[in-house]
């Protein structure tokens, strides 16, 4: 099972990014796109009935592409794509670099022009250092990291887990 203890439950923010009924529990995660665990937790947690409230956990000096992912998916948010291009970077981990972003963002149909000024903008890196940060407040060490209730979860979430928080 994953590292789990007890913590306060982290206040939903504005800018946070949401999927799944507002009546099923909800799940805070702070995650990475450049670490397969946390494509293994997205994974499980796509079809599990839980509701996702998405942050960034992106520490360039551990993934150096982490904040540049991070930026590209607060981008494509602001054209209302953001679960889409979040999907896309787990589904396929081995191509994250910039051709590969700029097909990701031609497929979704985003003004690549505003994308690529909003992924590299200060107002966007802003939101992705402040989710950080506010992930290292709340006691965030590794990724991926689900808060759900008074439950803190560091590592990949178990189907145990799973069943406890939608049971």
């Amino acid at each position: 099972m994953s590292d789990l203890r007890s913590a306060p439950a982290p206040p939903l923010h504005a800018g946070d990014h949401l999927r799944g009924e507002d009546s099923w529990p909800l799940v805070v995660i702070y995650a990475d796109f450049t670490c397969p665990r946390c494509a293994l937790a997205h994974a499980r947690l796509r079809g599990a009935a839980v509701r996702v409230a998405f942050r960034h956990f992106a520490i360039a000096a551990k993934h150096p592409r982490a904040v540049a992912l991070a930026g590209a998916a607060e981008a494509a948010g602001r054209q209302g794509r953001f679960w889409e291009l979040h999907d896309a970077l787990f589904a396929d981990p081995a191509h994250t670099d910039d051709p590969h972003l700029w097909a990701h963002a031609r497929a979704l149909g985003l003004d690549l022009d505003r994308f690529e000024r909003d992924r590299r903008s200060e107002e966007v890196l802003a939101v992705v250092r402040e989710q950080t940060r506010g992930g290292m407040r709340a006691g965030v060490a590794v990724t991926p990291t689900l808060i759900a209730g008074a439950t803190f979860v560091a590592g990949v979430p178990d189907a145990e887990l799973i069943a406890r928080l939608t049971g």
